[in-house]
């Protein structure tokens, strides 16, 4: 009997351990964009030299589409508890839906995202036909 209790206490004791270090890591946060700000500093971490001019952000904060000077469009959106970017180099991945943009890239690692860009969308699909098939 003594021993069962022990175990009992021991397993209480790792199981709050575990919760206290993921809390500690941050794991399982609802990550979310900030800001314009965050989405562009972002931007410029993940590709050297991109700049960007002009951006939307999801309303959710769960992506953005952003543009450089040069015309290169670039796909942030949250992958996981942080944020995966990638440059677009084709309109195939891309589908409006009224203010929804579902915008992908071919790869099947890097997934699809559902962007709630407002009256922003239609501005954003019209330019992304501008990129390669």
């Amino acid at each position: 009997m003594p021993f069962i209790a022990i175990q009992l206490v021991a397993s209480i004791v790792l199981i709050l351990l575990v919760s206290w270090l993921a809390l500690a890591l941050k794991l399982g946060n609802d990550v979310r964009l900030k800001g314009e700000a965050e989405a562009r500093e972002l931007a410029q971490t993940a590709v050297c030299g991109f700049d960007p001019v002009d951006l939307a952000l999801d309303r959710a904060g769960i992506g953005a589409l952003l543009r450089d000077s040069n015309g290169r469009v670039m796909l942030l959106r949250r992958h996981g508890a942080q944020f995966a970017a990638r440059i677009l180099d084709s309109h195939a991945f891309a589908r409006l839906d009224r203010n929804f943009l579902t915008v992908g890239t071919g790869e099947t690692t890097f997934g699809q995202v559902t962007l709630d860009l407002g009256n922003k969308a239609q501005v954003w699909a019209a330019s992304l036909r501008r990129l390669g098939n």
